[in-house]
């Protein structure tokens, strides 16, 4: 078993880099966020500028994304809300076993949300829908954000899982060598 954490480890990149681009991405989301945010209000007020038509729609769209994003790089952190009342009262193993099942939960609903997502994208429903203030784009755009987010969580929680598992199995291999 320790030589299929091994081979895991090379992969540990590839979470990194993930990581890296998808904390990326929420910075670009929360610029935009924030310069179009800037921009609608100060059209309100300022006589000169003109407060676009679009922006509100589109500013909860990328707060959406930010929202699922960010809440896939807290899963990779560990920064999730928990229930953690009882834990000083678990033993360390059944703590491990527990964090396995909570972490198991969340990837099941990641596949939830990636499979569901993708066939909600796809259907005839979400093609018709437009943005009311943008007639010319597509709702899809709005609810492209659950598959990402399940594809998020999965890749993210996979990670956590056999974190997890090789705690508590290496933990058990140095106990029987001992």
């Amino acid at each position: 078993m320790p030589a299929f954490f091994k081979s895991l480890e090379k992969i540990k990149p590839v979470y990194d880099w993930t990581y890296k681009v998808l904390m990326f991405v929420c910075k670009l989301l929360l610029i935009g966020d924030i310069a179009i945010t800037t921009w609608a209000v100060a059209g309100r007020y300022l006589p000169f500028i003109t407060d676009p038509y679009w922006s509100e729609e589109v500013v909860l769209t990328l707060m959406v994304y930010m929202a699922v994003l960010s809440a896939t790089l807290a899963i990779r952190k560990g920064a999730h809300i928990r229930m953690t009342a009882f834990d000083q009262y678990l033993s360390p193993k059944l703590l491990k076993i527990s964090d396995i099942i909570a972490d198991v939960a969340v990837l099941i609903l990641g596949i939830v949300l990636l499979v569901s997502g993708i066939k909600f994208c796809t259907s005839p429903l979400t093609e018709l829908g437009k943005y009311a203030s943008i007639p010319t784009l597509s709702k899809f755009w709005q609810y492209l954000s659950i598959p990402v987010a399940g594809a998020g969580m999965i890749i993210f929680e996979l990670e956590q899982v056999f974190q997890h598992l090789e705690a508590l199995l290496m933990e058990k291999n140095v106990k029987e060598a001992a």
